[in-house]
């Protein structure tokens, strides 16, 4: 079933791009609205209030992705679009790049209050306080971290473990979003789904930084330059992931990123990523281009893993079977 795997993940990632998200009874939305009410019967300040509810929460609609995958196991059509279907549902990629070139389009027109009316579709950050040159770092540290959480996290997923791995890795991404926050209400009950995002993002977001540095001289950016940025700066992030896609970002455009932000009037002081100029409106496009040809290379990294799978198991078998001759060979015995 590899390769309608494969073939469901290039044709979900292509109907991402032509169509973007559904903007009307979105999956993924539902499945919010279901969380917050299971989480309003099963919140405690506790982190085994916590583990309950993320177990819940991941474990059902797992499941049903894997009574899917069982259905179709002898089914490669039906394969191919039920994992087109789900990856076109879990991916986000075309959506964050129409928000952020919004924000830009807002900024280059000099229509600073439709600028900020728009952030929060990228972000959680206090948009109202923020001048030009805030709005266009917040949007493109939001473009840096996302293309791993919306693009290349769920691409990578989906090509490990199919339909399981692409609903697993959304409902993570979704719990952490909702509840992984360190204020006084989640600080103990969200932190397994924090965990769990930060594991389940570990290699995707260090892939989304590699591909970041490859793509740099695409938005006239040096990949020597980004990558001596994404290996010094990726580790002074607070988090474990967000820092590396978003230094090798800052090394790839030439910026700045980093500083003060405020959440609900929550102030986070971030240490600076990069050592270029201020973030300019124009850089909110190239983020956008680098994050294009970031997703791109992953759906062909991710298709060419699950192309090339029935070949790297028919090599393994033959090695593994001359191993066990020789052995036999070794001990006079006949196998």
């Amino acid at each position: 079933m590899a390769a309608a795997n494969g073939a469901g993940l290039v044709l979900g990632a292509g109907l991402d791009l032509v169509v973007g998200d559904p903007r009307r009874l979105h999956p993924v939305a539902g499945f919010g609205s279901l969380v917050q009410r299971w989480e309003r019967h099963s919140y405690q300040p506790s982190r085994a209030a916590g583990l309950r509810f993320a177990a819940v929460s991941i474990g059902v609609p797992v499941a049903a992705a894997l009574g899917v995958a069982a259905a179709t196991r002898r089914r490669p059509l039906a394969r191919a679009a039920a994992v087109a279907g789900t990856t076109w549902l879990v991916l986000g990629g075309t959506s964050l790049r129409r928000e952020a070139t919004g924000v830009a389009a807002a900024l280059t027109a000099g229509d600073l209050a439709g600028a900020r009316s728009r952030l929060p579709g990228l972000c959680g950050r206090d948009p109202s306080t923020l001048d030009t040159a805030g709005l266009s770092r917040a949007t493109v540290e939001s473009v840096a971290e996302n293309t791993s959480d919306a693009v290349v996290a769920p691409l990578c997923w989906g090509a490990l473990a199919g339909l399981p791995g692409l609903v697993g890795y959304r409902a993570i991404n979704t719990l952490d979003a909702m509840v992984g926050h360190r204020s006084p209400r989640y600080r103990r009950f969200g932190a397994v789904a924090a965990r769990l995002d930060d594991l389940a993002n570990l290699a995707p977001a260090r892939l989304t930084a590699a591909l970041t540095v490859a793509a740099a001289p695409l938005v006239g950016g040096s990949r020597r330059a980004a990558l001596r940025t994404w290996l010094r700066d990726g580790l002074r992030h607070p988090s474990p992931n967000a820092g590396q896609c978003e230094a090798a970002a800052a090394g790839a455009l030439g910026v700045r990123l980093g500083g003060r932000n405020v959440y609900a009037g929550r102030v986070d002081e971030r240490p600076q990523l990069g050592d270029g100029r201020r973030v300019e409106p124009v850089d909110i496009v190239r983020a956008a281009r680098l994050s294009a040809a970031v997703g791109a290379a992953t759906v062909a990294l991710t298709a060419g893993h699950l192309a090339t799978a029935p070949a790297r198991r028919a090599l393994l078998r033959r090695a593994g079977l001359r191993v066990v001759d020789r052995i036999a060979a070794r001990r006079g015995r006949s196998w």
